[in-house]
């Protein structure tokens, strides 16, 4: 009787993690993330303007100056041990896999503080909610019910409008949506709007398209707000009105503070027989501007 050989691949599959490069449209403090809080200045309303000034000496006043702050958060990982027989008798290198799976697990977390600090910043009167005539099932979590509104190029148009109308600058505007925003407002493009926004994509820098001067970018999830237009932070319980959010923004009105993963290892330890490693990093981030322009939301709108 033949024997069969059993064949045991040496790479092993990794976990999928979704596209960070959002991050990087913003103004980096990330050379203060040692610090526990970050002061952001902001100046105060310029002077009057008179024409044909009759009243002199004329009334002297002064600035009046303003701060934002945000706190630097620490993340860290549950430690986690290798046995010494995992790096003797596996055919592929678990310590490698688990350490670039941690690290990247942590990165994530870290990206998520950073959407979830610039969300938590926007003005309620800054949400603006989508109008498509178009619907689809809420997405966000398994406790989400009912129908949504999809987002359509006239939502984007919109924003545009209001963004034009505060005076921020039209270079550096972008906007982030989840898998089915995303797909929702291509399938309200024409074929001639397809054509153009997919011919202004910069996938190197993460940019899918640019559609009335927001340079398009697409995440698996990006924010969820409650009813009321609040942030919802994905680690707290979910709700059946609950609604799924874009975030819009101009990259000079957010700050994101990103620090170096630091590992923390205990090789060859005499007490587990085996090696145990952790990782931590500091991360923050907040909106620059005491007036919060230049920043919005789009919250899918719960049908009637």
């Amino acid at each position: 009787m033949a024997l069969n050989k059993e064949i045991w691949l040496s790479a092993i599959v990794e976990n999928l993690y979704p596209d960070n490069s959002f991050a990087t449209k913003s103004v980096d403090d990330s050379a203060f993330v040692v610090n526990r809080k970050v002061h952001i200045p902001n100046a105060g309303a310029p002077s009057k303007v008179v024409t044909n000034r009759t009243e002199k000496p004329a009334k002297v006043s002064q600035r009046t100056d303003n701060e934002l702050t945000y706190e630097i958060d620490e993340l860290t990982t549950d430690p986690i041990y290798i046995p010494n027989i995992d790096t003797v008798e596996l055919s592929y290198d678990k310590r490698n896999s688990v350490i670039a799976n941690d690290r990247a697990q942590l990165q994530e977390a870290a990206h998520v503080n950073i959407l979830e600090r610039w969300g938590g910043g926007v003005d309620t009167n800054h949400v603006l909610l989508t109008t498509g005539t178009a619907t689809r099932d809420a997405h966000t979590s398994a406790t989400a019910t009912g129908q949504r509104k999809s987002i359509c190029k006239a939502d984007v148009l919109k924003l545009m409008t209001a963004m034009d109308a505060d005076n921020v600058p039209e270079a550096g505007r972008y906007m982030l949506l989840d898998a089915y925003m995303y797909a929702d407002l291509l399938n309200d493009l024409s074929e001639s709007d397809k054509w153009m926004f997919q011919n202004s994509a910069n996938v190197q820098s993460g940019v899918l398209g640019n559609l009335y001067g927001f340079n398009i970018m697409k995440r698996s999830s990006v924010l969820r707000v409650t009813s009321a237009k609040a942030l919802l932070k994905w680690g707290a319980e979910g709700a059946a009105d609950e609604n799924a959010a874009a975030l819009a923004w101009q990259e000079s009105c957010l700050s994101r503070a990103l620090g170096e993963v630091k590992m923390f290892d205990d090789t060859d330890s005499p007490t587990y027989y085996g090696d145990i490693y952790s990782f931590l990093v500091r991360t923050g981030g907040g909106i620059r501007r005491y007036d919060k322009k230049g920043v919005f939301m789009l919250a899918e709108a719960a049908t009637a």
